[in-house]
């Protein structure tokens, strides 16, 4: 099997292949991790608000999409999938950690190790993963899953929710509620960049709401329906 970033558009299956638009994400996200090293300050924040927007709703739709096709198809899909999903929590607890800390020198461990993590998931899946599927579906079949993880994409939570089960059906049912108020605090938060000065405490103050509001909704018992306890997070 051949790696993903050794084939071509027309080898993967044309651009609405799932491979493609895997690849796709995964070419921005590396020149988006350098831009994050090669940062600081108000600059490097920018980044890391580029990288949440494009890694949250990537790996939301896989989970929902990709990797339960997967485990129907794959013998050792359990555990293929469940080492990427393992990833992902760690980078949803490095944001966490990474929203609330202050410490320079620790910020910079964890952004190091964010860097890290990340482009491990991007060879775990684009020379293990996404290989094996492809080695198993028609183009076909891989252009209706790109299509399906593309919907997915466009309309799942932007922001880190480490106690959401990784797995249907927790993962399906925290989508509606999360997506929600993750989109209204990203549209919050933009005006207020643009915003006068004096409406941005106010403005401030209904991020942190709706932040807070999404904290409740992560801890509903339903949403951790499904999850592997090594991905769990309390």
């Amino acid at each position: 099997m051949r790696s993903l970033a050794d084939q071509t558009v027309d080898e993967l299956g044309g651009t609405w292949s799932i491979l493609h638009r895997q690849k796709r994400d995964h070419v921005r996200l590396e020149e988006l991790l350098q831009q994050l090293l090669d940062t600081t300050g108000e600059e490097q924040e920018r980044v890391l608000h580029s990288i949440a927007r494009l890694v949250f709703p990537h790996a939301f739709a896989e989970e929902s999409v990709i990797w339960p096709t997967l485990r129907r198809r794959l013998p050792d899909g359990e555990q293929l999938t469940l080492q990427v999903e393992q990833e992902h929590q760690e980078v949803n607890d490095l944001w966490t950690d990474l929203e609330t800390e202050t410490d320079p020198q620790h910020r910079a461990q964890l952004i190091q190790r964010l860097v890290t993590v990340l482009r491990e998931d991007v060879r775990d899946e684009e020379d293990e993963l996404l290989p094996r599927l492809q080695d198993r579906l028609d183009v076909r079949r891989l252009r209706q899953l790109g299509v399906a993880w593309e919907a997915v994409r466009r309309t799942a939570p932007t922001r880190p929710h480490p106690v959401v089960s990784r797995r249907p059906p927790g993962n399906a049912l925290a989508a509606l509620p999360l997506t929600v108020l993750d989109r209204s605090r990203d549209a919050v938060e933009s005006t207020s960049r643009r915003a006068p000065e004096q409406w941005r405490p106010r403005l401030s103050s209904t991020s942190q709401t709706l932040a807070g509001a999404a904290g409740r909704v992560e801890h509903w018992g339903v949403l951790r329906r499904g999850e592997d306890p090594s991905t769990s997070r309390d």
